[in-house]
C-alpha cells in the first residue's frame, strides 16, 4: 500500500528544488539545515527513490525528482488557494464580464471554471462581443468588467498582454500561395479594412474576400476547411493551422493590446477576485508574444 505524501515534506522538497541547496532552502522556510535534510530523507523513503543528486555545491534533481516537481507545485498551490478561500468572506451576487470571442474557447472557460470552484455563490454572466460594444456596455452599467482590444497606447485600463495579430493558414493547404489570396473577413469590420486588408496592400499582395462571418470561430473553421486564410491573434491559432511569417512573404498585421477595463460607476468585490485570475491567465501570452 502506497504511503501518502505529507504536504510539509513536499514544501521542504520545493524549498530545496527552488533554491538549489539544502542550506538556502532551510533559510527560505525557517528550518535548520539538519531538520530540512531529515525531511528530504523521509520523503525519499516514502517515494522509494532519491530525489536529489548531492553535488559539491548544492543539489540537482534526479529524474524521479523532476517527475515529482509538478505534482508538488500543484499540491502547494491548491493548499495555498484553499487557505485563501477559507479566510476570505464568501462572495455572492451577480458578476457581468465582456470578453472578445477570440478568447472564448481557450482562456475564458478555464478562468471561469476555477472561479466557480472558489466562488460558487457568484452568478457570472458572460458577453462575447466586439470591443466597441463592450465599452458602450461599461458606460451603460450593463457589465462590470470588459476585456477589449486596443491599438493605441495611453489606455485608461490595465494592459493584460500584447497579442500580435498575424495571418494564419491551414497546415494542409497552400492557400497562401494563391493570387488573388482568398481571405476570410468579418462583416462590417473597420478593423479588417484598416489593419488586415491594409497590411496586404502595403505588401503588394493581391487578395479577394472569399469568406465573411461575424465570429472568429467561423473564420477558424474556414481556415481549417481550406477555404481562406485569416488574420487572428497569435495566441488563438487553432490546431492544424500555422502563422504566415515574413519567410512566407506575409507581414505582421498589428500588435493588439489586450486591455482590462472596469465599470466606472463602482467596484464589485466579485469583479476584484476575477481580475486577479484574468491577470494570471493572460500573463503567459504577453511576454512570449511581444515582437
Amino acid at each position: 500500500m502506497a504511503l501518502p505524501l505529507d504536504s510539509d515534506l513536499l514544501r521542504a522538497f520545493l524549498a530545496v528544488s527552488d533554491t538549489g541547496s539544502v542550506t538556502a532552502g532551510a533559510r527560505r522556510i525557517g528550518r535548520t539545515q539538519s531538520a530540512l535534510s531529515m525531511q528530504i530523507r523521509r520523503l525519499e523513503d516514502v517515494v522509494g527513490h532519491p530525489l536529489f543528486d548531492r553535488l559539491p555545491r548544492g543539489v540537482e534533481l534526479t529524474e524521479r525528482g523532476k517527475q515529482l516537481l509538478p505534482y508538488a507545485r500543484r499540491v502547494s498551490r491548491l493548499l495555498e488557494e484553499a487557505g485563501i478561500a477559507l479566510r476570505e468572506k464568501p462572495l455572492v451576487g451577480p458578476l457581468r464580464i465582456g470578453i472578445p470571442e477570440e478568447y472564448g474557447e481557450r482562456i475564458l472557460p478555464r478562468v471561469l471554471s476555477d472561479f466557480a470552484e472558489r466562488h460558487p455563490e457568484v452568478e457570472v454572466t458572460v458577453i462575447c462581443d466586439y470591443s466597441s460594444h463592450q465599452l458602450a456596455a461599461l458606460d451603460a452599467d450593463a457589465i462590470d468588467l470588459a476585456v477589449i482590444f486596443e491599438q493605441a497606447e495611453g489606455t485608461t485600463g490595465e494592459v493584460l498582454c500584447i497579442d500580435p495579430t498575424v495571418w494564419v493558414t491551414s497546415e494542409t493547404h497552400n492557400l497562401h500561395m494563391r493570387r488573388p489570396l482568398p481571405i476570410a473577413s468579418y462583416f462590417r469590420s473597420a478593423w479588417c479594412q484598416d489593419y488586415a486588408v491594409r497590411s496586404l496592400e502595403h505588401s503588394g499582395i493581391a487578395y479577394r474576400v472569399a469568406y465573411q462571418a461575424d465570429t472568429s470561430g467561423s473564420l477558424r473553421a474556414a481556415m481549417r476547411g481550406g477555404l481562406a486564410v485569416a488574420a487572428l491573434s497569435r495566441s488563438t491559432i487553432p490546431e492544424g493551422c500555422r502563422e504566415l511569417t515574413a519567410a512566407d512573404g506575409f507581414p505582421l498585421v498589428d500588435a493588439s493590446r489586450v486591455v482590462l477595463k472596469r465599470n466606472p460607476q463602482g467596484s464589485n468585490p466579485a469583479a476584484d477576485a476575477l481580475v486577479q485570475m484574468l491577470r494570471d491567465a493572460f500573463r503567459p501570452i504577453g511576454p512570449a508574444l511581444v515582437t
